[in-house]
């Protein structure tokens, strides 16, 4: 403490002093928080891009196979009304011929 100061202004210093080294701290830790954030934000960012990519082959595959399933199902049907029209032809072949 000096002596030739009044106690008023001495404390006023100590105070001033105090909040400036507080902003200065505040903001030094707001940087390395920022930091900080920027390299976990786009670990982050990457994960969501990939699941978002994983959600988007999922739907394309379940339409593809979809699709694939349908145009089965359709050549099925097919073969089984040839089938049938083919009996149904035989069998009215076999009544014309008696």
């Amino acid at each position: 403490m000096d002596d030739d100061k009044p106690v008023l202004e001495q404390v006023t210093d100590a105070v001033s002093t105090a909040a400036t080294a507080t902003t200065e701290a505040v903001k030094t830790v707001a940087k390395k928080v920022r930091k900080a954030a920027k390299k976990v934000m786009p670990k982050k960012a990457k994960k969501a891009k990939k699941a978002k990519k994983a959600k988007k082959a999922a739907k394309k595959s379940t339409k593809k196979s979809a699709k694939k399933s349908a145009k089965k199902s359709k050549k099925a049907a097919k073969k089984v009304v040839k089938k049938v029209a083919k009996k149904s032809r035989k069998k009215k072949a076999k009544k014309s011929k008696r």
